[in-house]
């Protein structure tokens, strides 16, 4: 896909020209001037992430809309109400924070626009069962269909075969190849995954000072949302940092992320001794290789990733290994997805692409992003574990 990599140099010109500082004159300064020039470049950064700064487009090149756009009148919900609608939840796969929060948010604002769940799916990372969960759903003719597409080619079929039953479509993050918006499905909901992969690079660039050898572990697969992350975390670390080198990269396709990863950054860790750092396309993956550190005795290994899932959230709280994130925002992006659905049931114009700005998380603000991001207080076990 080459689109991405067109926006990929775009979204790096903008957050250049926010962190403002040069790295042209660092060869003239100290060591340790440089490591404090890299830290306030990225702490620039992040904070203008942080107030709302949108670095994606959509997977055909769309300027992202604000969560905004999809807000619904009281007038317009009574509508919807009265129309007695259903709508199934098509995921790619669950029991992580990030679907959980996801199917949250759904259900909730479902309910609240009087549209029943009569389904919801877990492909277990599987395009083929994927496609058999669309088909046996379509048996009950949901008015709505909210999904995640495994695989763009995979499923095009199935997705074009509910649409052309009347079904409205609403894609998280992910959108089937031949399809259109406004024609075939209804909008992509999305995080702002380049710009959390920008976060995550800014956030490891801060806690390394800007030097030293780090490994990258990305998802191998055409899957459009995380291919986003890892550009923007390359273009990042490789333009903005110059004593920052990637010296291994590994791929893992799934459906075992963890244990993939677990065994991609050991490989990594014992070819590089000298690694400074590993960064990972997202929290499932990141806690491999928080296994994989600890097996290797390398408690000084420094993770970055994006996602705020428990285990991460822990690691940030205690201070180890994590040392900063991308957080998605998972819940409210559900809620635009139902919200968007609800609208096109009646007849309005939604935007193509809807995208949530990137949350900058690291130890300090870690229990507050968790309420951000999950609309819920932090769990026992986190709260615990934050070290003062």
């Amino acid at each position: 896909m080459k689109k991405p990599l067109a926006v990929a140099t775009i979204a790096v010109a903008l957050v250049v020209a926010v962190a403002g500082c040069s790295t042209s004159g660092s060869s003239t300064t100290t060591g340790g001037s440089q490591s404090s020039a890299a830290v306030k470049k990225a702490e620039k950064a992040l904070a203008a992430i942080g107030r709302g700064q949108v670095l994606s487009k959509g997977p055909h090149g769309e300027t992202a809309s604000p969560a905004s756009s999809a807000d619904i009148t009281a007038a317009e919900v009574d509508k919807v109400k009265a129309l007695n609608a259903t709508a199934a939840i098509v995921m790619h796969y669950g029991g992580n924070d990030w679907a959980t929060a996801q199917i949250a948010g759904l259900k909730s604002e479902f309910g609240k626009l009087g549209i029943k769940v009569i389904a919801t799916t877990d492909a277990d990372f599987k395009p083929d069962k994927q496609v058999s969960d669309i088909e046996t759903v379509m048996t009950q003719k949901p008015s709505i269909m909210v999904s995640i597409p495994t695989d763009p080619v995979a499923t095009e079929s199935a997705y074009k075969a509910a649409a052309a039953a009347g079904t409205k479509l609403v894609f998280m993050d992910n959108v089937p190849n031949g399809m259109t918006a406004g024609k075939d499905y209804v909008s992509d909901v999305s995080a702002d995954n380049y710009g959390n992969g920008v976060v995550s690079a800014y956030e490891l660039a801060k806690a390394l000072g800007g030097k030293g050898k780090i490994g990258v572990i990305f998802h191998q697969a055409d899957f459009f949302v995380t291919k986003q992350r890892y550009q923007g975390f390359k273009d990042t670390i490789t333009k903005e940092f110059p004593d920052i080198k990637i010296v291994e990269s590994k791929g893992i396709a799934g459906p075992d992320f963890a244990g993939d990863a677990q065994g991609a950054a050991g490989a990594i860790l014992t070819k590089h001794p000298d690694l400074a750092a590993i960064w990972a396309v997202w929290d499932v993956p990141a806690e491999g290789v928080m296994a994989a550190a600890r097996a290797a005795g390398r408690t000084d290994l420094k993770i970055a990733t994006e996602d705020l899932g428990t285990n991460v959230a822990i690691a940030l709280a205690k201070n180890q290994l994590v040392v900063g994130l991308g957080a998605q925002r998972p819940f409210d992006q559900g809620v635009t997805e139902a919200r968007l659905g609800a609208l096109a049931l009646l007849g309005k114009t939604v935007p193509a692409y809807v995208a949530v700005n990137a949350l900058p998380v690291d130890h300090s603000n870690v229990l507050q992003a968790w309420k951000t991001v999950y609309h819920a207080d932090p769990p026992a076990d986190l709260q615990n574990s934050y070290k003062k």
